[in-house]
């Protein structure tokens, strides 16, 4: 990397709502030059220089970045993070954000991240893992209903049943460990403790076991109005709630992060780049329902644009291995994001409808693009989660007028989103 901080040429690794909110974070930077994003999307491309190399390619991207002289490549999805495209981009001297693959194992295998919260002793759901039928189905003698069935391997955030009866148990486990359901992601099963309460999503950029803390936010997961129906990558998110108070969240460094980062140093691991902690906030007190070694989709869309400070700073000191700072400086707004998604999502849906966007925006809103592609000039679907709406504003009551104003304004002929967004936090009040 060239010794100047100014000027810099950084690439994003990626192709969601995740990676054009990092972008677009990225570009806001005095110190930067040029984003430019791999393979991107409609959206993306129509503000960023993008180029066709999969994610899954660690040669191709190597060579992307040698012949593009990037200066920092910030990886957003967890694939190629588990596929060592940050070891492959240090081979060659390429400064990268994210983990290396014995960090991304984290996110790569439930079963390895429930066997170290325990040898850690940072609590967690009880569990057993498996990867054979019979003794995961006796296991399941053994359980209280309803049950937690987790694929341990990477599922697109589909890879977990809350089984209501046994049978739904017992058939959820066979599926897995056949293949049938989620292919090697299922070979091995993580069977686990049901646990109740609110969960939140605390967001770490990280630099060895010095970190700095995101706001807290929280998702919605189901696809339905009042949290019904299958689990998705996630239909909306919002940023801060007020379920976790700044005690409640030194407490969670305190018992959770800071025994999970020096396990990791202990373990030989050097975790730099994103800690992302799904938690459940119990009567018992919290506890970890997973990790992951990358922005959360689609809280980065409400998480990133809270940050006061400059994003790319904090980016550079996580790749370089320096110490990050003591704290850093958010917006005393809100922030919310609503999915628009394909109508069936996330089974069977649509795709090459043509998306219209509004000719204009409120300022705090802005239109994030994550399953379009641009055909004959034009933006039309390709993924399931199709959009993200975000606002963002003063309280989260402002920020949700705007993000619903412009989820409505938004065409494109299945278009299906959740008009509930935020219903927990709202609740409260």
């Amino acid at each position: 990397m060239r010794m100047s901080d100014e000027n810099l040429k950084i690439l994003v690794i990626g192709s969601g709502g995740r990676e054009h909110t990092i972008a677009k974070e990225c570009a806001k930077s005095p110190r930067v030059d040029k984003v430019m994003v791999t393979p991107g999307n409609g959206g993306i491309s129509k503000e960023f220089t993008t180029f066709s190399v999969s994610v899954e390619d660690n040669e191709g991207l190597v060579n992307l970045a040698q012949n593009e002289c990037v200066d920092l490549v910030v990886v957003g999805p967890e694939v190629p993070l588990c596929n060592g495209v940050v070891d492959a981009l240090i081979a060659e001297g390429i400064l990268a954000y994210g983990p290396d693959a014995s960090g991304a194992r984290l996110e790569g295998s439930k079963a390895y991240t429930k066997d170290f919260l325990a040898k850690y002793a940072v609590p967690t759901a009880a569990y057993g893992n498996f990867s054979q039928v019979e003794p995961a189905l006796q296991y399941l003698t053994e359980c209280d209903l309803p049950v937690v069935v987790k694929a341990s391997g990477l599922a697109a955030g589909k890879g977990v049943l809350i089984c209501e009866t046994m049978d739904d148990a017992r058939d959820a486990v066979k599926d897995m460990l056949s293949g049938e359901s989620f292919g090697e992601s299922g070979k091995e099963v993580v069977i686990e403790e049901f646990l109740e309460g609110e969960e939140a999503s605390l967001h770490l950029i990280c630099s060895g076991e010095s970190y700095v803390a995101m706001p807290m936010s929280q998702d919605h997961k189901k696809v339905g109005d009042g949290d019904t129906g299958p689990n998705t990558g996630g239909m909306g998110a919002y940023a801060p709630t007020s379920v976790v108070t700044s005690e409640m969240l030194a407490r969670y460094e305190e018992e959770i992060v800071r025994p999970t980062l020096a396990g990791l140093k202990s373990e030989g691991v050097d975790f730099r780049g994103t800690l992302y902690v799904g938690l459940m906030l119990t009567e018992n007190g919290p506890k970890v329902l997973e990790f992951n070694v990358r922005f959360g989709d689609p809280e980065t869309q409400v998480i990133l644009p809270l940050l006061e400070d400059d994003l790319v700073e904090l980016l550079l000191k996580s790749a370089r291995r320096e110490k990050m700072p003591d704290s850093v400086a958010f917006k005393n707004k809100s922030a919310m994001v609503i999915v628009l998604a394909s109508k069936g999502y996330p089974e069977s849906y649509p795709k090459g409808e043509v998306v219209i966007e509004p000719t204009e925006t409120v300022e705090g809103s802005v239109l994030i693009h994550a399953g379009t592609k641009t055909e004959d000039g034009k933006i039309v679907t390709s993924g399931g989660r199709v959009l993200g709406a975000v606002g963002m504003g003063a309280t989260l009551a402002e920020a949700k007028e705007m993000a619903y104003e412009l989820a409505e304004a938004v065409k494109f002929e299945s278009k299906y989103f959740r008009t509930d967004i935020g219903h927990r936090e709202f609740s409260r009040f």
